[in-house]
């Protein structure tokens, strides 16, 4: 199987780490498991409980700590029915504003359970796909991703013409035993969507992932040329080229990164690249 040398791995992390914020599926270049692919993203070996709510756990604003506070306080006297499931969709909203997936997740999961309609599955599966991309615990991303299946499940279900969610259900398999069910799903999408950029920047993301970096370059090539502004693919192409050693071609697009994005987390990455390209 392909390897990086931890070093490079180390560096890339802490790079990647700096935009998540404003990049944040790039993130999960380093969350996935090491997937060899060969023959256009065929894996061909692997290496290998929910939250219940709680009170924001980071900083947020005071005036969005307090309108959780309040709802949270409704939903606690609300009893059961249609009453408690009005806050609980409410709070999950606040909760993925504040940026607490995990709780807006199991605020949205009580919603859903009420309502029971194709909105509120939507919601519900979004919010656990947000909380699997930013857990850390194997075991956590593993729960979070298979409540966000489940729900995109049933949407798929419904309406399998819904390429958005095939994309996201897609990409939690990529952290389970069968890695070749979200590929196979990503090409899918594509074959339905050529132009699809989230299924061409996850295959992209994936290929680099797994060392497969002129691959990683004829993906993210072609996403860039139907969206020349597209700061994450623009930004993991430039990745692609380091990893490869063209570092010419990598401080050109780390430079392209820096024109395109003025946010100071994008600049101060393509700066650090910059630095260690001269």
């Amino acid at each position: 199987m392909l390897k990086r040398p931890a070093g490079r791995i180390a560096m890339l992390r802490n790079r990647i780490i700096l935009v998540v914020v404003s990049i944040a599926l790039i993130v999960l270049l380093f969350m996935l498991p090491k997937v060899v692919v060969k023959n256009d993203e065929q894996p061909v070996t692997t290496e290998s409980g929910v939250n219940t709510p709680a009170d924001p756990h980071g900083a947020a604003p005071v005036t969005l700590q307090q309108a959780i506070a309040r709802l949270r306080a409704g939903h606690t006297t609300s009893g059961s029915g249609e009453k408690s499931a009005i806050f609980a969709d409410s709070l999950a909203d606040l909760y993925w504003e504040a940026g607490k997936f995990d709780s807006a997740a199991w605020y949205a999961n009580e919603a859903a359970t009420f309502f029971n309609t194709m909105e509120s599955w939507i919601k519900a599966g979004d919010s656990y796909y947000q909380a699997y991309t930013f857990a850390l615990d194997q075991l956590k991303q593993d729960e979070l991703a298979e409540k966000a299946r489940q729900y995109f499940a049933q949407v798929l279900k419904k309406n399998p013409g819904n390429l958005e969610v095939k994309t996201k259900m897609a990409m939690t398999y990529l952290s389970s035993g069968n890695p070749m069910q979200g590929i196979t799903m990503l090409r899918e999408v594509l074959n339905e969507d050529p132009k699809n950029e989230s299924a061409l920047f996850n295959l992209g993301m994936l290929s680099i992932q797994s060392g497969q970096y002129d691959r990683a370059i004829e993906r993210l090539k072609e996403l860039t040329a139907i969206n020349p502004g597209h700061v994450q693919a623009q930004l993991l192409l430039g990745v692609a080229y380091v990893n490869k050693g063209e570092k010419k071609l990598a401080r050109e697009q780390f430079e392209k990164v820096k024109q395109l994005d003025t946010d100071p987390a994008v600049q101060a990455t393509a700066d650090s690249y910059l630095k260690d390209l001269k």
